[in-house]
């Protein structure tokens, strides 16, 4: 299998020398990276040629890469509030107090914020491939739709733009998919906050649900850490004295 996907990235740079951006091989997975304006004509062929003959799309999911990499608990010490990145809450995903609900730009240590990521599946040669195209633009995120190469990717393309706001130019009915008729913002941004923005209760008065301002305070989740000092055996010891 290994050999079978090396061989598929050596015949993807050399069909594709001036499209690809990257191409991988990565736990025995062959991953490219094209940009927009390419990604069409590039889908095309890699669905048409009998060299790849690419018939289905199984998935299409964006990407949010701001913070990339940064994990909120990763940390070598822990005080006795807990861990001190949760407890600081220095991820920007923890109160959405930048991007739309904030400050007026988040930026990704990436360089590039969203993506688009498909997933290809070659029945004839029994292979998979996973294409990702960057949006070049931020704040509006936009990349072509795949509707007219796969039908099936219709729903995918509305999730995408449901929960992350990337457009699909293209896309004949391109509305939201998961979420409510007037929701507000995407939940999947790394910038939603945590607690939404509205919440909604069955009103006596009025007979019907109504929307509001959410009632919660964001609070951090501080998981358990157990430490073998004096101060737990000390306990442990008196515990036991106790019972005894």
């Amino acid at each position: 299998m290994a050999d079978a996907q090396h061989q598929l990235a050596e015949r993807l740079k050399h069909a594709f020398p001036d499209q690809l951006a990257d191409c991988r091989e990565t736990l025995g997975e062959v991953t490219i990276e094209v940009s927009p304006e390419h990604l069409l004509d590039l889908m095309q062929a890699l669905r048409d040629q009998d060299g790849f003959a690419f018939s289905q799309c199984t998935d299409v999911c964006g990407v949010d890469y701001a913070a990339y990499g940064e994990g909120e608990w990763i940390t070598e010490q822990a005080s006795s509030a807990g861990f001190s990145r949760g407890v600081q809450g220095n991820s920007f995903a923890r109160r959405g107090l930048t991007g739309i609900y904030g400050v007026d730009e988040i930026t990704s240590n990436t360089g590039r914020r969203f993506a688009v990521v498909y997933h290809l599946l070659s029945l004839r040669h029994n292979m998979r491939l996973r294409v990702k195209c960057f949006c070049t633009d931020d704040n509006f995120p936009v990349v072509p739709s795949m509707i007219e190469l796969w039908a099936g990717v219709n729903w995918f393309e509305r999730e995408a733009f449901d929960l992350f706001g990337i457009v699909f130019e293209g896309h004949p009915d391109l509305r939201r998919i998961l979420t409510d008729y007037g929701f507000v913002g995407h939940p999947f941004r790394k910038d939603f906050p945590l607690i939404g923005n509205v919440e909604v209760r069955y009103d006596e008065a009025r007979r019907r649900v109504v929307y509001q301002p959410v009632s919660i305070e964001p609070r951090v989740l501080v998981p358990r850490v157990i430490r073998h000092d004096n101060r737990y055996a000390d306990r442990a010891a008196q515990k036991e004295s106790n019972d005894g």
